[in-house]
This record gives structure tokens, sequence and C-alpha cells, in this order.
């Protein structure tokens, strides 16, 4: 595979399941559906973990968060770890990114970029620190705020997603063409991470529809689990909807951002290719993690369902499949070492391989035998969940709490629980088992929370980081922090 330019483009909490080139039956995302159509789509995709810092840390490692230790939204990668980034600038490739990395950012910490543009890290280098209380959890404040917030209009986000957009449009004409080696420009969008505020001529084009209630919304139908009870009473947004109305307003405003945020991305390939780039280019779309979107009534992320844990994966460009749907699951540690081939270089870094596999090998029908597996230890749980998928079979395992296990072939929406089904006991056994030769749940949690408990001190105790209060979202850069 020749060395090309990469373009990494990565949105910030996109369900997998909205996406028109994914079946969705109303959201509009014409240039992603036109970047499906020439690459392939990996319809099994998804995160290290089903919150945004983590996540993020291992999609700039290319390792699962049981490896790496970044463990909550109050634990920020600062570099430490080798990432793709430092492996492509050390090899002399200029490597800049534009937008959010949700890094730790403070004065001093190498992320690995040649140059970063408009940069979102954790706020005061610090982040979510309440987030670290994995005891007695309080119930997270703001719920109401971000109900009320859903609708039309603009907020920081979006207008953070403009410029974004326009830095990478100004890069790719202006920079990429004094670049002698492949570049490497990895844009990355906030939305469509709530709050649930799109622009009014996206909102009103999915508000004047008849929209679907959410999945399994009402409240008799909603499942209930130990983990799933303790996210939605900690996480409870659902509570502030006063009724159908605004269910509705959340998802148009959350629709209305997925098109909103295709629509940036559609600029920046417009650039690409009026720059006449877009040749000699691969191109990498995906999210850091997904959304519940109101499904089973909840909202966020945080689980370990396919809204949440999946992630939209595209590959395009030279050598990559074009118009083919790949149904291998594949997580976003994978996209790491793709990057890295695209550039030019081995799927080394800091000397050590990288334990994801080549998408465009994947695309071309390999089938690598690596787990793919995602973890959280993040707010509103009180131990470690796991998901591993393992033919059409999901695994979940809960530390101290039930299992679960869902066949995503019969069953794509994850409506029936097989894990008490003696007819599946087998593959219930099968999927502990290859959970633990990849990790040991117990010891990992402990782990976990044991740099929770280290850093909630270094912090100040629980009550300090009660004090500090709720952090309803990121602030943008330049726009004063948004608490609770």
């Amino acid at each position: 595979m020749r060395p090309t330019n990469v373009l990494v483009l990565m949105s910030d909490e996109h369900n997998p399941k909205f996406l028109g080139a994914a079946g969705h039956p109303f959201v509009q995302t014409p240039n992603l559906d036109a970047l499906a159509a020439r690459g392939t789509r990996f319809s099994s995709a998804y995160t290290t973990c089903p919150i945004c810092v983590p996540a993020r840390a291992g999609f700039a490692t290319g390792r699962y968060v049981h490896d790496i230790g970044y463990w909550d939204n109050g634990d920020a990668y600062e570099g430490s770890i080798p990432s793709w980034h430092h492996a492509l600038r050390d090899a002399g490739h200029r490597v800049v990114s534009i937008g959010k990395l949700h890094f730790r950012g403070r004065k001093g910490d190498d992320h690995g970029f040649s140059q970063e543009l408009l940069p979102m890290h954790v706020v005061d280098g610090i982040g979510d620190v309440k987030g670290l209380v994995r005891e007695n959890i309080p119930k997270r404040k703001g719920g109401d705020k971000m109900a009320r917030r859903a609708g039309p209009g603009e907020s920081s986000y979006t207008a953070y997603d403009r410029g974004i957009a326009a830095r990478a449009q100004v890069w790719l004409a202006e920079e990429a063409p004094k670049q002698a080696s492949p570049w490497v420009l990895f844009v990355s969008f906030v939305t469509p991470h709530f709050p649930l505020t799109a622009p009014p001529h996206w909102f009103y084009r999915y508000w004047r529809q008849k929209l679907p209630m959410p999945k399994l919304y009402a409240k008799d139908a909603r499942p209930h689990h130990p983990f799933l009870d303790t996210y939605a009473h900690t996480v409870d947004y659902d509570p502030h909807f006063a009724g159908d109305d605004d269910v509705k307003r959340a998802i148009a405003g959350y629709a209305g951002l997925v098109s909103f945020m295709d629509e940036q991305v559609g600029l920046v390939l417009d650039a690409l290719r009026d720059g006449g780039l877009e040749r000699d280019t691969r191109i990498v779309y995906t999210s850091d993690h997904g959304d519940n979107v109101g499904a089973r009534g909840l909202w966020g992320k945080s689980t370990l369902y396919e809204e949440s844990a999946g992630v939209p994966l595209i590959v395009a460009g030279p050598g990559v499949p074009a118009g083919q749907v790949c149904d291998t699951p594949v997580s976003i540690i994978d996209c790491a070492p793709t990057i890295l081939e695209f550039a030019g270089e081995p799927p080394t870094v800091g000397g050590r391989p990288l334990p994801g596999a080549s998408l465009a090998a994947i695309a071309n029908g390999a089938t690598p035998p690596r787990p793919v597996v995602s973890e959280y230890h993040a707010t509103g749980s009180t131990a470690g969940a796991y998901m591993l998928r393992f033919g059409r079979f999901k695994y979940c395992h809960y530390v101290g709490a039930p299992p679960q296990l869902f066949d995503l072939a019969e069953d794509p929406e994850e409506v029936a629980d097989l894990a008490a089904d003696p007819r599946h006991a087998s593959e219930l056994a099968e999927g502990e088992r290859r959970l633990r030769a990849v990790l040991d749940p117990e010891g990992t949690d402990a782990r976990a929370k044991a740099r929770q408990a280290a850093l909630l001190a270094s912090f100040g105790g629980r009550e300090a980081a009660l004090a500090r209060g709720d952090l309803g979202f990121t602030p943008a850069p330049g726009t004063a922090a948004e608490m609770n």
C-alpha cells in the first residue's frame, strides 16, 4: 500500500445507528453517506470506553483502557504513553490536530502533535473530578438544564465546530501543499454531543416530521439491571422530560446536530477535493463513542448497548474497497495501526507493536484474531463493566452484578437478554472465558478504583470533589465553564 496523506475525522457522541448509510429512517447525512459509498463502512465498530476522556486516550495510543489506565473523565491523557501522533511526528511527518482532543492539556504536556489548533482539553487540566467518586454516588445535577436546552438555536458547540471546519479548510488550502512528506490532519468535531441545541434549519427539518419514540422508552418496557439502574438514577436526564413533545425535541435536537456535523464534514471534504488532494489522501471517519438518545429511557453514553458502545467507522481512499459494508467486529484501537500504515509507517508505537489490526486489511477480507472489547469504570458506575464481541454474540460482564448476552444476528436491537436462558449457557460461558483471556475483570476494577481513590485524595477528597460541582459539558475554547 503506497503511502498517502491521511485525513482523520472524528465526531463526539455519534450513535452509529444515526447515519443514512446505516439505514436510519429519517436522519440525513449525505456527506458521510457519500464517503461510505466510495469506501468501506464497518457496521460492527466499537469504542474502547463509552465516555469521552478514556475513549480518546485509547484512540490516541491504540490500546485498551485496561492497558493504559486512563479510566474516567478525571484522568486525562497527558502524553506519557506514546501515541500514533508521536510515532508519525518522530518519523518526520507533519501531524496537526484541529478541534477537540480532551487531553490533560497542562503546560509542558506533549500530546505528540506537530501543532494543535483550537484544542479543547479537560477543564483546568483536571476534568470531571466528581466522576472519581465510585461509592454512594451522588445524583448528577443539571439534567433539567440539559432537557431545557434541547431545541432550535446555536450553542458554543455549534459555533466551535464551525470554527473547526473553517480552520481545516484553510489548512488544506494553504498548508497541505507545502508538506514534503505525507501529512496527517486530525479534525475533531464536538457535535452531536449535548447540549441538544441544533441550528434551526436542521432542528425544524426533524421537528416537523412524525418522529417515533425511542426504543423501549415506555417505563414498563425498560429493562432493569443494577448497572443500568444506577446510571439512570445518577444521570437523570429523562425525568426532566414532561411528555412526548419534550422527548421529540431532544430527538430532533440530536438528529439536527448529527446533520449539522455532517455538513461540517462536507465542507472539509470539499476543501480536500478542491485542493486536488483527494486522490493522494486516505480518510478515516469515526466517533469517540455513541449516545443512547432515549433508548430504554437512557440519554448520554456510558452503557454497553450498541447505541452507546458502538461507533460509526468509515475508511476510504486508495486500496480500500469502495461501496462495501464490512460486518467483521472492529475497534477504534484499529485506527492507530491503520493511520500509520496509510502514512507509510510500521504499526508500532514507542517500539512496541500495537494490538489493533489494519482496517484496510480487514476491509479486504482479513479476520484478525485479536479481541474486540469495550469497558467502563466512570461516571454513574459502582463497579467495572466489560463488553466482548465473539461471532454473532455480545457478552457483557459486570463486576458484582449479573452478566448479559445478546445474539446480534437474531436480535440486533438487543431486546432479549439471553444470559439467564439455559439454552445459551455454553455461549455465556464462552463469552466469560474469552473476556478473562484478555483481562481480569475484578483485578482491573480494583486497579481503576485504586487510581481513582488516589486522584480523589489529591484533589482534596470526596467533599472537595462534590463542592467542585458537575460539568454539564466541557466548555468550548474561549467560553466560560458551564457548571450546573
